[in-house]
């Protein structure tokens, strides 16, 4: 599995084809996409979400804090004939613009980012959204699992399911047992540290103003298609209305805010 994060663009391919086949359609139902629509990427990696909307033509922009894979994007969009700014930033430090957005994507970032900021950094998306404009956002439920991000581990006996739940103490244990990379296992801790859930995010977004447009719960991420050839699944039989329950099959959240 870590051998897809190495080749880069084999996941630029790969998220380009979830893009194109699931994420497109999904906000279309809430915002237009077109030549006026001015789509943001907070953490964009590469771009491979980005480029659908570009070929639709969308004013695309995309930002990450690894300038390595801005660099990327810049090379894989030019390789696409696609037009797309991406910027090497930190999104709390990025410059408001002249124009906003009308749709802002956050695609498996909000449970990166440190609890006492969560807040904050929805406020600041708030700051970027035009009017009417939406943002989407995907991430994976803490107890899903692999909501513990631990499939990305070098050592195999650390990729086993809900290993992630693990007290504490027990978790940074193992992973420094089997003498996984130390800057990993601060990532790790990290993602430990902001354990996100449906719960926390819905009471993340009131706080910050937002209203929950839609919300989709998936058992089957609809980006397994890509990776592993699975057809997607929802999380039905009210499975998806159980506070807490939900998220231990949740394998991906969608969320539309506005």
């Amino acid at each position: 599995m870590g051998n897809r994060y190495k080749d880069r663009h084999q996941y630029f391919d790969e998220l380009v084809d979830t893009s194109t086949a699931f994420y497109v359609d999904y906000v279309r139902r809430f915002v237009s996409l077109g030549p006026i629509t001015r789509v943001l990427e907070i953490g964009c990696g590469e771009g491979g979400n980005l480029l659908p909307f570009a070929r639709l033509g969308c004013e695309v922009t995309g930002m990450d804090l690894a300038a390595g894979k801005i660099e990327n994007a810049k090379e894989f969009f030019r390789e696409n004939g696609a037009e797309g700014a991406f910027f090497y930033a930190d999104f709390f430090e990025f410059p408001l613009q002249d124009k906003p957005f009308d749709l802002i994507l956050v695609h498996d970032v909000v449970e990166h980012i440190a609890p006492e900021d969560k807040q904050r950094f929805l406020e600041r998306v708030r700051e970027f959204l035009a009017p009417g404009g939406v943002a989407f956002f995907a991430f994976p439920a803490w107890q899903m699992p692999f909501g513990g991000h631990q499939q990305n581990c070098t050592r195999k006996p650390l990729r086993a399911p809900w290993i992630h739940l693990l007290p504490k103490f027990l978790y940074r244990g193992l992973l420094r047992l089997f003498k996984e990379p130390e800057n990993h296992v601060s990532e790790l801790l990290d993602i430990y540290r902001s354990r996100m859930t449906v719960e926390r995010f819905e009471r993340l977004c009131k706080a910050a103003g937002f209203k929950v447009v839609n919300r989709t719960l998936w058992f089957i991420n609809p980006h397994y298609k890509a990776k592993f050839g699975l057809n997607p699944v929802r999380l039905r039989l009210g499975l998806d209305r159980i506070p807490g329950l939900r998220n231990l099959f949740a394998t991906s959240c969608w969320f539309v805010i506005g």
